[in-house]
């Protein structure tokens, strides 16, 4: 059975984070918010939880999971950036927009987009998805809590725990954060192009 964590979506409970963050280095998967929706995650490089996650969603090896970062500083590990690139992420994160970037060797092969070697990245708006991040110290493999042949998120905790008991490990209870998808942006391409439009202000892209 999974766990369920009532957490305060402004003042989250250190101690609930610290045990959240346990089970994501016990090799769990969790199910927590961000500032667009919830999404499913666990520990990068954690190869049997990002199966579990697959088989939750039902997809296939071709799809592509996001890291989800503290900061522009932890970014930087993970993706290739240089100056202009970096302006833009600066004025843009935290918030609601995932960016994809060429990925440095810290990145598994396994996660990268076979043809691009790149790699999602974003920094969410969040109080509870920032405290678990700091808590973590590294990245969260991250993917939209969608539930297969559903075409929005899953947006209440007690829904997601009926639905998920046997499958994860913790549930987060975060209160309402949206079900609107990220804005994307290639960061690949000159100039970077909008992928998709969602959440995010795409306004500094034009």
């Amino acid at each position: 059975m999974a766990q369920f964590f009532q957490i305060h979506p402004v003042n989250p409970q250190p101690r609930l984070i610290r045990r959240a963050v346990e089970i994501l280095l016990g090799g769990g998967v969790i199910v927590y918010p961000t500032d667009s929706s919830y999404a499913l995650g666990c520990q990068l490089g954690e190869k049997s939880a990002m199966e579990r996650i697959r088989r939750i969603r039902q997809l296939d090896d071709k799809h592509n999971f996001t890291l989800v970062c503290r900061d522009l500083s932890e970014i930087t590990t993970y993706a290739k950036i240089d100056n202009q690139a970096f302006r833009l992420l600066k004025s843009l994160t935290p918030g609601p927009y995932t960016f994809i970037h060429q990925a440095t060797k810290q990145v598994p092969r396994r996660l990268l987009h076979p043809k691009r070697k790149a790699i999602g990245i974003r920094v969410p708006d969040n109080e509870i998805c920032r405290a678990l991040l700091g808590e973590l110290d590294q990245p969260i493999l991250s993917s939209t809590l969608i539930m297969p042949e559903d075409e929005h998120p899953l947006t209440d905790p007690y829904e997601m725990r009926e639905l998920l008991d046997k499958h994860v490990d913790l549930v987060i209870d975060g209160d309402f954060c949206g079900l609107e998808p990220t804005t994307v942006i290639d960061m690949t391409a000159e100039p970077p192009e909008i992928m998709r439009q969602g959440k995010g202000d795409a306004t500094p892209l034009n």
